[in-house]
């Protein structure tokens, strides 16, 4: 399953939700936390169950719902989007700190007869600092990088550059890497600023993330473009797979591709550039 876009939605707002799959999305996430006001909280889940119960909405997307991190709130988060036959694919946890945070929601969702898969969302300094063992939890599938909360929390000024968010941006991914989940990283607040989406992007997609956060329709298409790899890679790839065989059938350990030598960590790139495609035309 590819996680190149992941879209939030309001949860209060059906109309919204319905369409968010539309987008092109790989991921929507149907959010109880930030985008939904305090004295709305209970129409936001009332809102969410509707559309996760209703027969019509089965869209070729995964489901996600972003749930308040006041465990009396995730409570009743949970107990709503889990009741009926929801069409529902994971759950997100904010403001994680440690493995025993991701436990406390696994055992919630437990209580309610699910299983689901959680991402979880590191966002500040001690959800930084913990994101091994956040990332090795049980039941955890991706673990998202949040650069908004994570200044507030250390007191830092966001830029465009991004200085002030580097050690922590790397440390997430090279933390889902290590435990084999998804990372995803971080969203980028200006909706019209099409050029820095880009540029984010490819510089998340350099450092090994997965996917990045679209918090509006229209930075889907940029994100997905961005995260699906170019034909010429792919047909280095297959290139260089195709050598690899060969190679291996005569027992030698390193061959050449197009004058380079290749070895287990380029034949390790290859098998993740194909990887990356084939997840992207499933969602295509």
């Amino acid at each position: 399953m590819a996680r190149r876009s992941v879209l939030f939605s309001p949860g209060d707002k059906p109309d919204l939700m319905r369409k968010a799959p539309e987008t092109g999305a790989d991921t929507v996430v149907f959010d109880l936390e930030d985008a939904v006001a305090p004295g709305q909280k209970a129409t936001a889940r009332t809102a969410v169950s509707d559309v996760l119960t209703d027969r019509s909405f089965d869209p070729d997307c995964e489901v996600c719902v972003r749930v308040n991190p006041d465990l009396g709130a995730a409570v009743r988060d949970i107990e709503a989007i889990t009741d009926g036959d929801p069409r529902l694919d994971s759950v997100m946890a904010p403001k994680v700190e440690s493995a025993d945070d991701v436990a406390r929601i696994g055992e919630l969702l437990r209580e309610c007869g699910n299983e689901l898969p959680i991402i979880a969302i590191c966002e500040s300094a001690s959800g930084v600092l913990a994101a091994e063992a956040i990332a090795a939890a049980d039941r955890v599938d991706a673990v998202l990088f949040g650069a908004e909360d994570l200044s507030a929390d250390v007191g830092a000024t966001r830029t465009e550059t991004g200085e002030e968010i580097a050690y922590a941006r790397e440390h997430v991914v090279l933390a889902a890497a290590a435990a084999d989940v998804d990372a995803i990283d971080t969203l980028v607040t200006d909706i019209g600023a099409t050029d820095r989406l880009a540029e984010e992007t490819a510089v998340a997609r350099q450092l090994g993330y997965d996917g990045k956060i679209a918090i509006h329709p229209s930075q889907v298409e940029v994100i997905n473009e961005t995260f699906t790899p170019d034909p010429e890679d792919v047909e280095w790839a297959n290139r260089v797979l195709d050598a690899a065989e060969a190679a291996e059938a005569e027992g030698r350990g390193v061959f050449r591709v197009d004058d380079e030598m290749i070895d287990a960590p380029l034949i390790e790139r290859a098998e993740a550039i194909l990887d990356r495609h084939r997840a992207a035309r499933k969602t295509q």
